[in-house]
């Protein structure tokens, strides 16, 4: 067989792989909270935004949750000021607010663009639209960090009525208060609790790493599946810590809030996100409740 046949086979092969989990996730809403070093390179970004539009072009429902704490340090740092930092949240007084908005918009309008020169549509939002993402202030271990918020509810009708009119719903993390005060949000918070008010089938988080690890160090401890009590007994038994503990607090918060399935992918590799959602053999560590 030529050379050209056997790729073309091996492509049927792989399509034919994918069929049932388009046919099982037709119609599905899937949250992707997209940041880490995926969104600071060009390419990964290309890559990434592909994956995503041909989720919904296949039937997905998806919309996407996106951060930019690296730019927004950037642009920080360029008005010479430092960023600063209290246990992972960053200290937003009133200037650094306004520059996170800023830089949160413009990087939503930038993936709104990718989106529709891939030929399909897709809308920029805020967390203050539509009172989708409803906060008070938050204090890190008592201390007061500026206009950082912690989401007290979610109105999702914003966002179902932007699937529903076929557009792919691109969110940025920032909220309101009862007195209208603009807050930033940590994003991985932000797509846990819009995965649960839309009633997500699936959150995905793509992220710096490949997945989870009983210790990071032995990389033959990676876990590929976790049911949720093993996670939560993981978290007591402190044996994760670091940037994971909350990120898994998250994964477990979101399917005990009833959704389906919860994915921690490295986003540096390219196509991860659809390897794992389409592939019998999956990518990356799956968060699933326990029969």
């Amino acid at each position: 067989m030529p050379d050209y046949l056997d790729e073309a086979q091996h492509k049927a092969e792989v399509l034919i792989e994918a069929l049932p989990y388009i046919q099982k996730f037709n119609r599905k809403i899937i949250v992707v909270k997209y940041g880490g070093s995926a969104m600071s390179d060009e390419e990964l970004q290309k890559n990434v935004i592909k994956d995503v539009t041909l989720l919904k072009l296949v039937g997905f429902k998806p919309i996407i949750v996106h951060g930019g704490g690296k730019a927004i340090s950037s642009w920080v740092k360029k008005t010479g000021k430092e960023a600063r930092f209290v246990n992972g949240l960053r200290v937003t007084d009133a200037e650094t607010m306004e520059i996170a908005e800023m830089v949160l918009g413009s990087i939503s309008k930038k993936l709104v663009t990718m989106v529709e020169e891939l030929g399909s549509k897709a809308i920029g939002i805020s967390g203050k639209d539509g009172a989708l993402l409803h906060v008070k202030k938050r204090y890190s271990g008592g201390e007061d960090i500026g206009y950082v918020g912690e989401i007290t509810s979610v109105e999702p009708k914003i966002l179902l009525d932007l699937l529903e009119k076929d557009f792919l719903p691109i969110v940025a993390p920032t909220g309101l208060d009862d007195n209208f005060e603009t807050y930033n949000i940590n994003a991985d918070e932000a797509a846990c609790a819009i995965a649960k008010a839309v009633g997500a089938d699936k959150l995905v988080y793509l992220t710096d790493v490949e997945g989870l690890y009983r210790d990071f160090e032995d990389k033959s401890s990676f876990i590929s599946r976790i049911s949720i009590k093993e996670a939560d007994k993981l978290i007591s038994d402190g044996l994760i810590g670091g940037g994971m503990l909350p990120k898994l607090s998250n994964c477990t918060d979101a399917v005990k809030g009833g959704v389906n399935r919860v994915h921690i992918l490295d986003g540096r590799r390219p196509h991860s996100l659809l390897l794992e959602i389409f592939t019998d053999k999956g990518y990356g560590t799956m968060f699933y409740e326990d029969n």
